[in-house]
C-alpha cells in the first residue's frame, strides 16, 4: 500500500506527563485528527542523562526545572504502558511509533508493532546507536536539529554502512517553540540535494503555516507536536498544537499535497469548457456578403474562440458564404 504524502506524524512525545490514561487519550485525538502516525518517546533517565546535567534553556523556561534527569523522571512510561498504547493504536487505526533513546529497547517497540525507527536529533552523532538502529532494517526517520550538513552526511554514511536503505531526513530546529527566524526551511531542500534522500520537516513552531510551506518545498513527512492542553506543565506543551488545531493542520497538509499536483503544465479538465469562452478568435465587425475580400476593418478579435485563432488573421481572404456581424469566421468560410 502506498503511503500518503505527506506522512503526518502527530508527536505526542512526553506530553502525556507520565500518565498512561492521558497517553491513550492522545492516541484517540491523533486518530480523530486524521494523522497517519502517533509518536511517543521511550527513555530511561538514569541511562540517558548523567547526574547533575542541567536542563536546556527551553526546558528551563517551560518547566522551571534546572535538573534534566529530575525533569525526565516525571515523564517516563514503562514497557507495559507502551504495549497498551500500541494496542490502542491498532484499535484506532493509527500507526504506533516511538523515539527510543535506549537502542536495545527498539526490539521491544518492534514487538509492540513499530514499523519504522525515528532517531532524535540529539542522537545524530551517536554512531554506535545509529548502527544499532540501522540493523533493524526498518525505514529510518532521522531528525537533524542542531546539525551541520557535514554532520548529517556523516550520519547518513554511518546508517548506510550499517545496512539502512530507506532513510528520510527531517529538517528540525531544536527550540520549543522555534521562532520563524530560526527555522531556515530552505535547509531542508539543501539536504535533499546534497544527500539524495527524501526529506521532511519536524515542526516546533507555534503555528501551522511553516509545515504547509514545507510540503510545498517537497517534504514527504511532517511531524508536529500536539497536546491535549497547552496549559499543562511540561517542556513541550507550549510548542504543541491542541487537537482541533492538529486536525486543521492535517486538512491543510492534505489540501496542499493535492494542490501541488503532478507538475505537468496543462489545463485542468474543468478548464476545457472555459477555454472557448474566454479566449478570442476572428469575428466579423459587420454583415459581410459572400464573395467579400476581407479588409482590416471587417474583422476583430472577440470572444468566444470558436473561429480562426488570433494568429490566423483572415484579412485578404475571400468569403465563400455570408457572415453576419459578430459571427465568428471559420476556416471553412474562406475560399
Amino acid at each position: 500500500m502506498t503511503e500518503p504524502v505527506p506522512l503526518v506524524i502527530a508527536e505526542a512525545g512526553v506530553n502525556h506527563n507520565g500518565d498512561l490514561d492521558r497517553a491513550l487519550a492522545m492516541v484517540d485525538a491523533a486518530s480523530a485528527a486524521g494523522a497517519d502516525i502517533v509518536k511517543f518517546q521511550a527513555f530511561d533517565p538514569n541511562g540517558l542523562v548523567a547526574r547533575g546535567t542541567e536542563t536546556a534553556a527551553y526546558q528551563r523556561a517551560n518547566t522551571g526545572d534546572t535538573d534534566q534527569r529530575a525533569m525526565l523522571d516525571r515523564l517516563v512510561l514503562g514497557d507495559s504502558a507502551f504495549a497498551a498504547i500500541a494496542e490502542r493504536c491498532r484499535a484506532r487505526g493509527i500507526e504506533f511509533l516511538c523515539t527510543v533513546f535506549d537502542p536495545p529497547a527498539v526490539d521491544r517497540m518492534i514487538r509492540h508493532g513499530m514499523k519504522r525507527v525515528k532517531i532524535a536529533s540529539g542522537e545524530l552523532t551517536n554512531a554506535p546507536a545509529l548502527r544499532l538502529f540501522a540493523a533493524t532494517s526498518l525505514p529510518i526517520l532521522l531528525s537533524t536539529g542542531m546539525a551541520t550538513l557535514v554532520e548529517v552526511e556523516a550520519a547518513v554514511v554511518t546508517l548506510r554502512g550499517a545496512g539502512a536503505r530507506d532513510i528520510t531526513l527531517l529538517h528540525c530546529t531544536s527550540l520549543y517553540p522555534a521562532p520563524e527566524s530560526a527555522i531556515n526551511l530552505k535547509a531542508m531542500t539543501t539536504m535533499a540535494q546534497h544527500c539524495g534522500l527524501p526529506v521532511g520537516y519536524s515542526d516546533h513552531s507555534l503555528s501551522d503555516h511553516v509545515a504547509v510551506a514545507a510540503v510545498a518545498l517537497g517534504a514527504t513527512v511532517i511531524e508536529k507536536h500536539f497536546t491535549l492542553d497547552r496549559t499543562l506543565p511540561g517542556p513541550d506543551h507550549k510548542a504543541s498544537l491542541e487537537p482541533a488545531e492538529l486536525a486543521s493542520l492535517v486538512r491543510k497538509l492534505r489540501a496542499t499535497a493535492v494542490a501541488l499536483g503532478d507538475g505537468v503544465k496543462r489545463p485542468a479538465p474543468a478548464e476545457i469548457d472555459t477555454v472557448r469562452l474566454v479566449r478570442r478568435s476572428w469575428h466579423a465587425t459587420r454583415d459581410l456578403p459572400a464573395g467579400t475580400v476581407i479588409a482590416p476593418g471587417d474583422v476583430a478579435l472577440k470572444r468566444p474562440a470558436s473561429g480562426l485563432a488570433p494568429d490566423g488573421a483572415p484579412v485578404g481572404r475571400r468569403l465563400g458564404r455570408t457572415v453576419a456581424a459578430d459571427e465568428p469566421i471559420r476556416a471553412a468560410d474562406l475560399t
